[in-house]
């Protein structure tokens, strides 16, 4: 897989599910229940990264609101940030590990253009070498900031919980069992991930990431 599979605009996620409900009819079944896939395409750059980072082991409610937060303070430039005293960043809701994953990522001076031009393997090294950012949050920029089309969150709760309901698994599967099914559907893992995502807020009616 290189850089230049990018998922730009709804007929890309259509045709990938196109050829994953070919290959596998509980995904055509499922897709028949969630209907069209959410694109969610997000900016790139240091902000998108950041908001990552916020959405680390929080629902989505409470994401949204702590980032409502940080970007209603104008803490959403690597500058703002080194800049912000602790207690500014204590006031928007970062508990005290990701104020220091938030001042690390600010100093890390990302060269976010650059990413672009990197394999999927490459940005997901450069991402994880920063402190508080860990494969999860590395592929998440890489799927919706990047619109890479073969990346897979496998360490997600959601994605675990959904898989299991759509396969009919007896257990949730682990993080390693997850990346091994996921193979089955490169080279379109992002948009698999979409799916059940979005199966998962059907399936269960809560809500995941897409």
């Amino acid at each position: 897989m290189n850089a230049g599979w990018i998922i730009e605009g709804p007929a890309c996620l259509e045709a990938g599910m196109a050829a994953l409900s070919a290959r596998c009819p509980r995904m055509a079944a499922a897709y028949g229940r969630t209907g069209p896939l959410s694109l969610r395409r997000k900016p790139e750059g240091f902000a998108a990264l950041f908001s990552a980072i916020v959405s680390q082991q929080v629902s989505v409610a409470s994401a949204r609101a702590i980032w409502g937060r940080v970007a209603a303070a104008g803490l959403t430039t690597e500058r703002a940030v080194r800049a912000a005293r602790d207690a500014e960043l204590r006031a928007v809701g970062l508990s005290r590990p990701k104020q220091r994953y938030a001042r690390a990522l600010a100093d890390a001076r990302i060269d976010y253009d650059g990413l672009r031009a990197m394999t999927d393997e490459q940005v997901i090294a450069t991402l994880v070498a920063v402190p508080g950012i860990g494969r999860w949050t590395a592929e998440i920029y890489a799927m919706f900031s990047l619109g890479r089309c073969d990346i897979f969150a496998a360490g997600d709760l959601a994605l675990q919980d959904a898989a299991r309901a759509l396969y009919d698994l007896p257990d949730r599967p682990t993080e390693r069992q997850l990346r091994r099914m996921a193979e089955a559907w490169s080279p379109f893992r992002s948009v698999a991930a979409r799916l059940l995502w979005a199966y998962y807020r059907v399936d269960r009616n809560k809500e995941g990431i897409a």
